[in-house]
């Protein structure tokens, strides 16, 4: 064929210019439409139950017993803590002061709750101190002391984080250790999750699921 003859022939019908084209298109786009009102109209996978808390009640920073009785209604963040930690304690601290802000429509109806790790140097006062340090609201936020034994053993056991010190010299604080995770618990004292305090994506998820949970 030559050059001439290859010129005069007829190009192949773009596309866009066949019906068939848009009218594929309109179903398309339609049904992508349909997949996202589907999407947005199923609610949320519930929260995960991850275990029930043992009953305890410990001391508060103000001398008061405070405890599971006392929270029971109330869906409660909590995280643990003591007040000489010279490492990861103060940026944890300041992370609960934070979702104390960020919940603050939340009112008393959504608890906040520190465990301190460090029971036989951390009293009520040293803690009433701290609290007040960081900003805490006494109506939401709560500093827990205690027999050492029997707060090892409700963080341990009932909210699955580790505690403990690698001797028994109260001089050392350096060996103290304990979990650095927030534990989300319901109204009903179930565990509901876990997040990373480092994490600022694990952090921004724990904020959504406090709303996901809902308060009474």
């Amino acid at each position: 064929m030559s050059a001439n003859t290859s010129a005069l022939a007829p190009s192949p019908p773009r596309l866009s210019r066949h019906p068939a084209f848009w009218a594929a298109l309109t179903v398309m786009v339609l049904g992508l439409g349909v997949m996202a009102v589907g999407l947005l109209s199923h609610p949320s996978e519930p929260l995960p139950k991850l275990g029930t808390l043992p009953d305890f009640t410990f001391t508060r920073e103000n001398g008061t017993p405070w405890g599971l009785s006392q929270l029971r209604g109330h869906p409660f963040v909590a995280n643990f803590i003591f007040t000489r930690c010279p490492t990861i304690c103060p940026a944890f601290t300041r992370r609960m002061a934070h979702v104390q802000k960020q919940t603050d429509a939340a009112g008393p109806a959504l608890q906040l709750v520190s465990f301190s790790v460090d029971p036989t140097y951390d009293t009520p006062a040293r803690l009433a101190e701290y609290a007040q340090k960081h900003g805490a609201n006494p109506a939401r936020w709560s500093f827990l002391t205690g027999d050492y034994a029997r707060l090892k053993d409700t963080v341990v056991q009932g909210f699955r984080i580790s505690m403990g010190r690698e001797s028994m010299d109260e001089a050392d604080v350096m060996g103290i250790f304990h979990g650095n995770h927030f534990v989300l618990v319901d109204a009903t004292g179930e565990i509901r999750g876990y997040y990373d305090s480092s994490d600022d994506e694990a952090f921004a998820r724990m904020l959504k699921d406090v709303e996901r949970l809902g308060t009474p």
